[in-house]
């Protein structure tokens, strides 16, 4: 364990680094202010109030249609705040309107290429080129079937249609079952795309390839897909490292499911999803190790030679079976609505339904903001900054705060 916490005080001192940086910055452009302007008065923020929230209905499961299922990922249309593309794990991909002005329409359909047998394959992410408006190009991450792989695929597009014949291959990930492909697709301040991949499936990491740094198994890679079919981006981490891939930008992951960059900060974060006990909240740095398959949640799991001499990041937090038993990565809050949320990482649990709330700027324990009866399979943010809550079998929902008292 001495490990994970010296690695975690060398994060929190960076941390602290930055912070003081950006506010010797903000000191220095501020110069030129009056010097008698006041200082701000207002009294700080209460945290979130646990409970204190729901899930504000946006467009119903009734309205969507065939959309209404099977839903993976929800991705907001650069450009047309009001749109947004539901990927449904079988393959099609709508396009439907938050506001309501029309019904679901396809907008692309990935069926043909993907394999969906009710387990965790399918189709499981999409997202828009940094460059859309100029290049017309979408990457999605899918299963096709067998063999047992994952593979991340590049598209021409617009708004309105998926060109499926434009399919180009950027990779493919060799697995060695049918769970644990983890995959969300992101991208960083630098546009250089990022894929969170999990161990490979069976249990246990039973191949032993999270810790192993000659594969991409149980890692987030980070890749320049501005060249064809990529290159690597310069500063990753373990370029120049013997025996070591790459593409990896961290690693130690079981099945990390949903990711995100926060868009003030660039950090990143995501929800891996456990095993036995542990689910946990990762935030994420440059060449960090998550300790699957040594450590699970803030357990030893396995203590064999792979996990000797290593250091290991602990989680930012972690819950029980008790409280849940899947989790699913979600965002930092950073819209106007509910300024106590601001700068709070929201996530959740596809099976017990329940929301929770952590504080990105100390280690204070998360705080539960609410609890419903339908599994949640994404989190999406919408152009100003608010969150959008996927049902996997139901609609599309804000987060909001209770009205009541």
């Amino acid at each position: 364990m001495g490990g994970r916490i010296k690695a975690r005080a060398a994060l929190a001192a960076v941390g602290a680094a930055v912070l003081l940086a950006a506010a010797l910055t903000a000191a220095c452009s501020s110069s030129d202010s009056p010097t008698d302007s006041p200082l701000p008065t207002n009294s700080p923020v209460p945290p979130p109030l646990a409970g204190g929230y729901r899930l504000a209905e946006l467009v119903s499961g009734e309205a969507l249609g065939e959309a209404r299922e099977f839903k993976t990922e929800v991705t907001p249309i650069p450009g047309v705040p009001d749109e947004a593309l539901v990927t449904l794990q079988t393959g099609p991909i709508y396009r439907v309107s938050l506001g309501g002005s029309f019904a679901p329409q396809l907008w692309g359909d990935l069926s043909s290429l993907v394999e969906f047998d009710g387990n965790e394959q399918g189709l499981l992410s999409l997202a828009f080129s940094p460059d859309f408006a100029e290049d017309g190009t979408v990457f999605a991450y899918y299963t096709p079937g067998s063999p047992e792989d994952t593979v991340l695929s590049r598209f021409q597009a617009t708004t309105t249609d998926l060109d499926e014949s434009s399919r180009e291959t950027i990779i493919t990930i060799e697995e060695h079952d049918r769970n644990h492909q983890g995959g969300h697709i992101i991208f960083d301040r630098q546009g250089y795309l990022m894929l969170s991949l999990g161990d490979g499936g069976f249990g246990g990491d039973a191949l032993e390839v999270a810790q192993e740094l000659d594969r991409l198994l149980g890692k987030v890679i980070r890749i320049d897909v501005s060249e064809e079919p990529y290159a690597i981006p310069p500063d990753n981490p373990f370029v120049g490292v013997e025996d070591a891939r790459e593409e990896i930008f961290a690693f130690g992951f079981r099945n990390p499911w949903r990711m995100t960059i926060d868009s003030e900060t660039g950090e990143v974060w995501l929800g891996d999803v456990g095993e036995g006990m542990w689910e946990e909240v990762d935030h994420v740095v440059a060449g960090g190790n998550y300790g699957w398959d040594c450590f699970a949640g803030l357990e030893v799991w396995e203590d064999d030679e792979q996990c000797v001499g290593k250091d290991f990041i602990e989680p930012r937090a972690i819950y029980s079976h008790e409280e849940g038993l899947a989790i699913v990565g979600g965002f930092v809050y950073r819209g106007s609505e509910m300024p106590e949320l601001y700068g709070w990482y929201v996530y959740a649990d596809y099976v017990s339904g329940r929301v929770w709330a952590l504080n990105t700027a100390d280690d204070s324990e998360p705080i539960q903001l609410l609890q419903d009866d339908f599994p949640i399979s994404s989190f999406a943010e919408l152009p100003g900054g608010e969150l959008l809550i996927v049902s996997y079998v139901d609609g599309l929902y804000q987060l909001a705060r209770d009205a009541a008292p």
